[in-house]
């Protein structure tokens, strides 16, 4: 970042947006600032088709494909998502949602999806709307040049070639790589929340039938909670999201203990008894995160690059194709109307923290018990159960007015907390202890 640093002047190419990442929020940001008649490139490190986990997508998301001109392109790939269902060992009954019955009924439908065939459709989109897009290629180092002329790119290329581009606007895409805020020093573990994660794909799982068999589930269980996401070509995605107390635990190779947390919730195991794990069981820790600024002069961070909190809603693909939306409104304004640029990123910014900030309040209370009371046994007061369907369904940017409902729901559950006093200090006293870190862990348990 330095003004002393190694890149080479002049800059072997130049454009006027480059961005960092070919994931969802990457793609969608190249794609729309192409389309506005921009020069574009994108720098993806990996090739496409390359695995990622978060399969499961919003009713939310498709308007975006549409926008994009890649509906039928998902649609094809895509297993039918029309709601989800809940499941508790402190309750005797499974509890299902239909997207249908939001607030919103014009967008009933969501889909499972192969991550690896998603991203590809979304940056080969890129490129046809005329974003430069090259794979195999890592950014390394950034210098952003003085009175906000843009930022110099130093990248390698698989083979070992180096290349340094000159950009105008550099916007941030890189996932949980998280380029900038790792180099600026802005990423900071969140410390309301904590979580880690195993995940695997299963053949021969048992399948809800009908119109639920693309039903996503949650189990939920004594260390966290399952995931288990049908896709369309009979697999299924298996995660298990728990405390990093848990993980310490582990004394057993990954797969091992990946299978060993499913014995230990029933209702899973007995969906995966005649399954086969025909995959790596992959780990991640402490993946609860987020940058103290979502751009500066001359540089924007979309998605994860700028924060995740947890899969729960399965809202990741859908907050990181909705910040590209906005960052590319703000790039353009920033790049055509630089006396507009400060209210312009100001916008972006209320965006791009919206989200985390509306489903946070959901995901810090997840495993509490009386939120799981409330998930289990809906009512529909005030028309709290369709708003609540509303946030699943990632409904949060438009103007369906679902606001003063979830007050009420925040209500409900604030006044039910206090009538089990008892239950609820002594549920959060463990999350407390849970969500510590694990090298905070490692020293309690060395005293």
């Amino acid at each position: 970042m330095s003004h002393d640093s190694m890149l080479p002047r002049p800059a072997e190419r130049c454009c006027d947006v480059l961005v960092i990442g070919g994931g969802p929020a990457g793609s969608t940001a190249a794609t729309l600032l192409a389309e506005k008649g921009h020069r574009v490139t994108l720098l993806e490190k990996a090739h496409h088709p390359r695995f990622h986990i978060g399969e499961s997508l919003l009713p939310a998301n498709l308007p975006l494909f549409e926008k994009l001109g890649v509906g039928a392109e998902i649609a094809a790939i895509g297993m039918q998502k029309w709601g989800a269902e809940f499941v508790s060992p402190w309750h005797e009954h499974r509890q299902t949602f239909e997207f249908a019955d939001a607030w919103d009924k014009s967008m009933p439908l969501a889909y499972q999806v192969r991550r690896s065939e998603f991203d590809e459709i979304l940056i080969r989109n890129a490129a046809r709307k005329g974003a430069d897009v090259i794979e195999g290629c890592r950014v390394r180092e950034v210098e952003f040049l003085p009175n906000d002329a843009g930022a110099l790119v130093r990248a390698e290329h698989d083979d070992g070639r180096s290349e340094t581009w000159q950009c105008r606007f550099l916007v941030d895409a890189s996932g949980r790589d998280t380029f900038l805020g790792n180099r600026f020093k802005a990423k900071q573990r969140n410390p309301k929340h904590n979580s880690s994660a195993l995940y695997g794909h299963f053949s021969g799982a048992q399948r809800n039938t009908g119109n639920k068999e693309g039903h996503i589930s949650l189990f939920w269980f004594e260390h966290g909670w399952f995931w288990f996401i049908p896709l369309a070509d009979g697999a299924t995605s298996v995660g298990a999201v728990i405390w990093p107390t848990c993980l310490k635990t582990r004394r057993t190779p990954v797969r091992e203990f990946f299978l060993d947390l499913i014995a230990t919730c029933p209702a899973l195991a007995a969906r995966l008894k005649d399954a086969e794990l025909v995959s790596e069981v992959d780990a991640t820790g402490n993946f609860s995160y987020s940058c103290d600024r979502s751009h500066g002069a001359g540089y924007l961070l979309l998605g994860d690059a700028y924060a995740f909190i947890d899969p729960v809603f399965s809202s990741g693909v859908m907050l990181a194709m909705n910040s590209a939306f906005a960052g590319a409104e703000a790039v353009d304004t920033c790049l055509r109307q630089p006396d507009q640029a400060a209210q312009a990123l100001k916008r972006f910014d209320q965006a791009v923290k919206h989200g985390p900030k509306e489903f946070s309040w959901f995901i810090y209370r997840i495993t509490n018990p009386t939120m799981r009371d409330l998930f289990m046994s809906p009512r529909n007061y005030f028309r709290v159960r369709e708003a609540l369907l509303s946030v699943l369904a990632g409904d949060i940017f438009g103007k369906t007015p679902i606001w003063r409902s979830l007050l009420v729901f925040k209500a409900i559950y604030h006044l039910t907390s206090l009538a089990n006093l008892q239950r609820t200090v002594t549920a959060w006293k463990r999350r407390k202890l849970n969500i510590r870190p694990l090298d905070e862990v490692e020293e309690a348990g060395a005293r």
